[in-house]
């Protein structure tokens, strides 16, 4: 586990993305969103100190490999998939959908692996 977070840590100060340097990166996400993640986090894990630096810790490794707008795109989704109806209905099936959705998946395992 720990050779997994030093290759991560590697990766991510290895290669800026979209010309951005690390540090824009991992803070491109508003205050308000960590902390709504957060809330949440701690609403469906526990309501503890250890629980919020878990939480805490999961929104970073999240924030690390998922740029914001990203992370934004894949939540709407997500909330659209819970929807019912033709017009969202396209939102449950489009491939472009399934990728955002899966990508943020993929950052959360990961930060679970991490962080819990």
């Amino acid at each position: 586990m720990r050779r997994v977070a030093l290759c991560l840590a590697a990766m991510l100060l290895a290669a800026p993305a979209g010309g951005q340097g690390v540090s824009e990166r991992l803070n491109d996400y508003p205050t308000e969103a960590r902390t709504d993640y957060v809330f949440g986090c701690m609403a469906t894990n526990g309501q503890n100190r250890e629980v919020l630096r878990k939480c805490a810790c999961s929104i970073d490794i999240i924030a690390s490999i998922l740029p914001y707008e990203k992370y934004v795109e894949a939540e709407t989704v997500l909330a659209l998939q819970q929807g019912s109806g033709e017009q969202l209905a396209m939102y449950k099936t489009a491939v472009v959908s399934q990728t955002m959705v899966a990508e943020l998946r993929r950052a959360q395992a990961e930060a679970e692996m991490l962080c819990f």
